[in-house]
């Protein structure tokens, strides 16, 4: 988690722009406009006297915008009448399944390009750097996006290293391009802005106010593993198919490559090449995924789910698991598990 500057001495209120666009999403949006509000909407004291962030919803045209989530949101100023802002924060934006059409929004990348010249910072939540990295800005830096949209921001944009598993991710020589990953992260930005340029004790202040968490074991737990099978190698995807089932059985790389028919060296060479993964690697994958399940969903001991994915050795599994989630099993369980209160 990269750690937030110290905040300069206090002066006028920081500009922040957020900006709202047909394709963006309600909840973040009225989140982020919230909590950086936070002091003016529930009457808190402010110190210094001047709250100090001015946040503004932005966007093409004044008015009434539908977005969407189907909720029409106000727009309060027009970019065109915006010529410098200190923050601009593009929301979490609907990608539909044939991905995000590029070149829609001229205006918007021609602004944001402009305000990055004259010192804002450019911060997306979520898929909000599918408009961002259309500025260009982003190329040859390092970014994150919702995990769910990983593969194709790096079809749309392959300049841009993007690392889905990462909370936040701070780029740019002034770091001056900030983006968080999936869903709700846009807490640990909300949280470091307010960290960066009003203090730490105003961002724990905030954070308790509305039970904001920083994602502090990261993004891999949240991730499911689906292994690729788009990439047409038959023999393979075969292979896939019965490991699938089959991925708790004593030696699953062994039988795979004897149920192949292909020479050992040959079929890891096209298992790897076709996926991604070496065979033991993918495997172990799997294990973990429904390791993963059996810990959200039963009360089963932790040796006791190892053993059920195919791992004798305790310690190697729950070493195994850190590695792979970055959270020991009974941490995972108590995290994804549904509390007793909640259950029926």
């Amino acid at each position: 988690m990269p750690r937030a500057s110290n905040p300069p001495a206090p002066s006028a209120a920081r500009h922040v722009s957020l900006v709202a666009l047909p394709d963006a999403g309600f909840a973040t949006l009225a989140g982020i406009y919230d909590v950086f509000n936070a002091s003016a909407l529930m009457g808190l004291p402010q110190t210094p006297a001047q709250a100090p962030f001015q946040v503004e919803i932005v966007g093409e045209a004044v008015g009434a915008l539908d977005i969407a989530s189907g909720v029409p949101v106000l727009v309060q100023r027009s970019i065109d009448d915006i010529s410098a802002t200190d923050i601009v924060i593009v929301p979490s934006l609907l990608v539909r399944g044939t991905g995000w059409e590029a070149g829609r929004y001229p205006r918007l990348v021609a602004w944001l390009k402009r305000m990055h010249e004259r010192g804002a910072v450019l911060c997306s939540a979520c898929s909000g750097i599918f408009l961002l990295a259309e500025t260009g800005l982003f190329d040859g830096k390092d970014a994150t996006v919702h995990f769910a949209y990983a593969s194709q921001f790096s079809a749309a944009h392959p300049l841009v290293p993007i690392h889905p598993e990462r909370v936040l991710v701070i780029s740019g020589q002034r770091e001056d391009l900030v983006s968080s990953g999936a869903s709700t992260t846009w807490h640990d930005m909300v949280l470091y802005l307010i960290a960066r340029y009003a203090g730490a004790t105003d961002a724990q202040a905030l954070a308790r106010l509305f039970a904001l968490q920083w994602h502090q074991d990261g993004l891999a737990p949240y991730i499911t593993f689906e292994g690729r099978s788009d990439h047409g190698d038959a023999e393979i995807e075969a292979a896939q198919r019965w490991l699938a089932t089959h991925f708790s059985v004593a030696s699953p790389v062994d039988e795979m490559i004897q149920r192949s028919k292909l020479a050992e060296r040959t079929f890891k060479r096209r298992f790897t090449a076709a996926t991604g993964l070496a065979p033991i690697a993918y495997v172990q994958r799997l294990r973990i995924e429904d390791a993963k399940r059996r810990l959200e969903r039963t009360d089963a001991p932790v040796d006791e789910i190892g053993w059920r994915v195919g791992y004798e050795d305790g310690a190697f599994f729950r070493r195994l698991f850190k590695r792979t989630t970055g959270m020991a099993p009974g941490a995972y369980r108590k995290r994804f598990r549904i509390p007793e209160f909640a259950r029926p």
